[in-house]
Formats: structure tokens, sequence, C-alpha cells
């Protein structure tokens, strides 16, 4: 074999090698990435019902010191936005009305989901009592829960009435 066709030989091998390695890199990644979208849509809407549960979830008694837990499984913005208006508009009218209000998730659902983030729907019942109206009163809705995974936990960063 002539010193020109052996370079030609192995350039083409090389090629070939390149290639391989190169699909077999994105085959690969697509493979982990799909893992990781598979298990986020198992651990979403769990997560996603007991922070909207715990959200809206309240006695006028405790109040102060409930609802400021469920910040703790919210993302940045959001978490200051619910802060404040615990603090501001749902204590004083808890307390002002002594409302009770227990909510349950009654069905959820994977709209989407990747790796790092997700977007849930869950059907909300609340049932609420209150010195103006001791016979309880159901409201049903219908919520759109964004998540956000930190570290290894998934923070809910909006949730918006559909």
């Amino acid at each position: 074999m002539s010193k020109r066709r052996l370079i030609v030989w192995t350039s083409a091998v090389g090629l070939v090698v390149v290639a391989l390695a190169a699909v077999c890199a994105v085959t690969g990644y697509r493979y982990w990435d799909d893992r990781q979208s598979e298990q986020a849509r198992t651990q979403v809407v769990p997560a996603a019902r007991h922070t909207v549960e715990a959200m809206f979830t309240y006695n006028f008694n405790t109040v102060d010191s409930e609802l400021p837990k469920a910040a703790d499984s919210l993302a940045g913005g959001f978490r200051d936005d619910y802060l404040k208006l615990i603090k501001e508009g749902i204590a004083p009218a808890a307390k002002e009305k002594q409302l009770t209000v227990q909510a349950t998730t009654q069905a959820g659902g994977v709209v989407s989901a990747e790796p790092e983030h997700a977007v849930v729907l869950l059907y909300l019942n609340q049932v609420s009592t209150g010195k103006d109206s001791p016979q309880a009163s159901i409201s049903t809705s219908r919520v759109r829960v964004s998540l956000d995974k930190a570290d290894s936990r998934w923070l809910v960063a909006a949730v918006t009435p559909v």
C-alpha cells in the first residue's frame, strides 16, 4: 500500500471513529435528558399538591405561623410576594373574619416536564368557615403550578388560576 493510500485510509477511519463518538454522545445525552424528564414527571405532582395545599390551608388562630411554613417550598420572587400577601392581606382578613380554610387537591396532572422546570394542573377544593358564615362553604378551582428544580427540590415558582 502506498503512503498516500495509507494516509487516506487512516483519515477515513479517524473520521468514522469521530462520527461514531459524536452519535454516541448525542444519543447518550438524549437518553439521560429523557430519563431526567420522566423522573420530573413522577416528582412534580406530589410536590405541587403538598405545597399548594399548604399555601391555601389556614386557621385564623395560627395563620401567622402556618402560612409562612409553606413559603419554604416557594421559589425566589414568588416566595417574597407570597409572604407579603400573607402579612398584608390574608392574615389580617383571616383574623378579622375568623376564617378557617382547608384546601385539598382532588386531582392533578403534568402539563409539561423538563429536568429543571415543570408545569402541573391541579384541581383544588377549599372548605371555608368563618364568623359570618359558620356553615361550611366549598369552592372549587383549577390552578396552573409552575415549578423549578433547585438542588434536589422542586419549588413552586408560580400559581395561576385557570
